[in-house]
């Protein structure tokens, strides 16, 4: 028994290791974020008490982000395909559901062999591309990181793509669309990568967007949302009762087809905003099951 309790601890501290091995977190910014800090105080977590539950749990708030990372969730070594995708969390632009729409993601996205990289962006602001444009920055930032080291962290640099709820589906979007926007010098001063590196997904994930359509009349696609030839093939998803409005997922697929980019919607009846990857009764939070075939399909799943 002796022997067994000493052999046990290597094995015990191996594993440890290697499961801390698999998470990488990296400032955004080596030089810090481009613009002046919206943020009123420390970066923290805003659930109260009275917060209602999603599937029964609560879920993570964090608002006060002048400080953005990416975080890289590596499946088991030797499962990985080369796949990757970088997820963006919801809240409105002004907080970010980091679990709910974030880890709990990458549990999922390792479970299918999938690199996951966790975007901590900055929140809070008022508006969003083209009014300001640090979510863009963030994101173009994001992925061009993620390309930069592709081969360390064992990623296939043609099968990155993007994952958003919400506000984060919209900057999902965004960066779908406006991938080549030229950083200006305050960027490049603060650790931008240039365009040498694309930022560019190669396939988009858009579930329960917001923010997607013209407002007031919901019948014309935002400005900024406007597709091209060049935006990758994508996934949407939302429910008819999503207070949002699924006209967001309705009227950007349309654009997408007129753009000739191959899009797949989905959209139920019942499901209304924010579920992530909860599962409850509703057949719209067992989504991910969709989004895996669909992933086979385009070949990005082996």
């Amino acid at each position: 028994m002796k022997i067994s309790r000493l052999l046990s601890l290597p094995v015990l501290a191996l594993s440890i290791a290697t499961a801390v091995a698999q998470q990488i977190t990296l400032p955004l910014w080596t030089r810090g974020a481009p613009e002046p800090a919206t943020a009123k105080g420390p970066e923290r977590d805003t659930t109260t008490p009275t917060d209602a539950l999603i599937a029964g749990r609560k879920i993570i708030k964090l608002t006060d982000v002048s400080e953005p990372t990416l975080t890289v969730y590596k499946p088991a070594p030797t499962t990985g395909n080369g796949a990757a995708v970088l997820v963006f969390p919801g809240g409105g632009y002004k907080i970010l559901a980091y679990d709910l729409e974030g880890t709990e993601v990458c549990t999922w996205l390792n479970s299918i062999h999938v690199t996951c990289v966790l975007v901590k962006y900055r929140v809070p602001y008022d508006g969003h591309y083209p009014e300001r444009t640090e979510d863009l920055e963030d994101a173009q930032q994001a992925m061009r990181l993620t390309r930069k080291n592709a081969s360390e962290w064992g990623i296939d640099p043609k099968r990155i793509g993007v994952l958003g709820f919400s506000a984060g589906a919209h900057l999902a979007a965004v960066l779908s669309i406006h991938s080549d926007l030229q950083p200006d010098a305050a960027v490049k001063d603060h650790g931008g990568i240039g365009d040498v590196i694309s930022a560019r997904p190669d396939f988009a994930l858009i579930i329960y967007p917001g923010y997607l359509v013209h407002w007031p009349d919901k019948t014309a696609v935002a400005p900024e949302a406007v597709p091209t030839a060049l935006t990758p093939q994508t996934f949407i998803l939302q429910a008819e009762d999503d207070p949002v409005h699924e006209e967001n997922a309705l009227v950007y697929f349309q654009a997408l087809k007129e753009a000739k980019v191959p899009a797949e919607l989905h959209l139920f009846s019942q499901g209304g905003h924010g579920y992530g990857l909860r599962p409850t009764d509703l057949p719209i939070t067992h989504w991910p099951s969709l989004a895996e075939t669909w992933l086979k399909t385009i070949h990005v799943l082996n």
